[in-house]
């Protein structure tokens, strides 16, 4: 449920979930990902994504071998404006910004001389909104790609497996998008759902609450069959 007051501000209900709802939604998901991917790094969108990398990694971890390694991007896009009463209950108020801001990007130290090249990425984040962030990320990754390319020689180049990069989210809205994402870059999603906000549990100040609510509600994700 939403309304626009005409000066770029969107007030939706929230529609609470658990931790419980993202861990099964993750879980399900993961196995096509291992089987159609078969990630080698995740880079986690901060500070959503923080959350459902962790979890993932657990369902793909190969037993006798390393955890992946998950290295973490911030990025920021909505300017949070306050917090409103809806049908008696607390719904957000927020500006969806024109830009991304880059807030923190990989430390490239810890991952090698050749810290991207070669390796299959999956970049995880927890709402695939507007589509504007995810499409940031993998521009500005793929900058990094070329610019690790450029330092090596040409033999070195052709004995490098291709770089390939995935995307999973926890949640993908089923709404058009402001950006796109290049056809090359496989993408996952656990649910596709209407256009709701969705106020996920880590944002929570009292988690016992935000639970309650979230059990005792009306208000439930709208699944969307693809």
């Amino acid at each position: 449920m939403s309304t626009h007051d005409g000066l770029g501000l969107i007030k939706i209900l929230d529609v609470r979930i658990t931790y419980n709802e993202i861990h099964r939604t993750i879980r399900s998901t993961a196995t096509k990902i291992r089987d159609e991917f078969g990630p080698d790094i995740m880079i986690a969108i901060g500070g959503g994504g923080f959350f459902p990398a962790r979890v993932l990694r657990t369902f793909l971890k190969t037993p006798c071998r390393k955890n992946i390694p998950i290295q973490a991007i911030g990025l920021s896009l909505y300017e949070e404006l306050g917090t409103a009463l809806t049908n008696g209950l607390p719904s957000t108020e927020q500006k969806v910004g024109k830009e991304v801001v880059r807030t923190q990007w990989l430390d490239f130290s810890t991952l090698g001389h050749t810290p991207l090249l070669g390796r299959r990425i999956l970049i995880v984040d927890e709402v695939d909104d507007t589509r504007t962030t995810l499409s940031y990320a993998v521009a500005e990754l793929e900058k990094d790609v070329k610019a690790q390319l450029e330092k090596l020689s040409e033999d070195e180049r052709k004995k490098l497996d291709p770089t390939e990069f995935a995307i999973f989210v926890v949640h993908n809205k089923d709404k058009p998008k402001s950006a796109q994402i290049p056809d090359h870059v496989k993408y996952f999603a656990g649910k596709t759902i209407g256009d709701q906000w969705v106020d996920y549990p880590w944002e929570a100040t009292d988690i016992d609450e935000h639970e309650r609510l979230a059990n005792s509600s009306s208000e439930q994700l709208t699944e969307v069959l693809v």
